[in-house]
């Protein structure tokens, strides 16, 4: 005679990988839309540690998917753990370490290289979007002249002045006293 047991929440150490701030986890419901999926595990993560990120993709290849970024392994081993087929909108989310580790963790510690010009994805970056990326941090162009057409933008404009004797006139059509309109029996 079998006997039924609750499925078990150990994960299994080949499909894993290394301990990694990052968490894939797949076995996600689909049908719910981005925005939503991305603030709904950011806000089951972020109860084990402090997520960096989440990244969730609706394309056909990465529906059902998604990457959770944590500050450190012990937060994202802690979460691992603990949401282990956690039924996530009717589905048992699977997770796992993800095989690299995360360009937001790349660039925080100041060793991310973007992907080479030729590899770049459709659309190539902009002029902006290199010295944005590329610069120090902080350092955000500002606008050329061209785009602001001569204008100054930030400045108030100065207030028309306002003098007490042009105060609209109050309506005195009304036979009841003040005191005697009001709602206090």
């Amino acid at each position: 005679m079998a006997s039924k047991t609750a499925p078990s929440r150990v994960v299994d150490v080949k499909s894993a990988g290394h301990p990694n701030q990052t968490l894939y986890c797949t076995n996600l419901p689909d049908k719910i839309n981005k925005h939503d999926l991305r603030s709904s595990l950011y806000s089951l993560f972020s109860t084990y540690g402090t997520v960096l990120d989440v990244v969730a993709m609706k394309t056909s290849k990465m529906r059902g998917q998604a990457h959770i970024v944590f500050k450190d392994i012990q937060a994202s081993t802690q979460a691992m753990r603990a949401l282990q087929g956690f039924d996530f909108f009717g589905k048992e989310m699977k997770i796992v370490y993800a095989k690299g580790s995360s360009d937001i963790l790349a660039k925080l510690r100041g060793t991310y290289n973007p992907p080479a010009l030729g590899a770049a994805p459709t659309g190539a970056s902009t002029d902006l979007q290199k010295s944005i990326f590329s610069g120090p941090p902080g350092a955000i162009p500002s606008r050329p002249a061209a785009e602001t057409n001569g204008e100054a933008h930030g400045v108030k404009r100065a207030r028309q002045d306002e003098s007490d004797e042009e105060e609209a006139p109050m309506e005195e059509d009304s036979d009841v006293p003040m005191e005697a309109s009001s709602d206090e029996d």
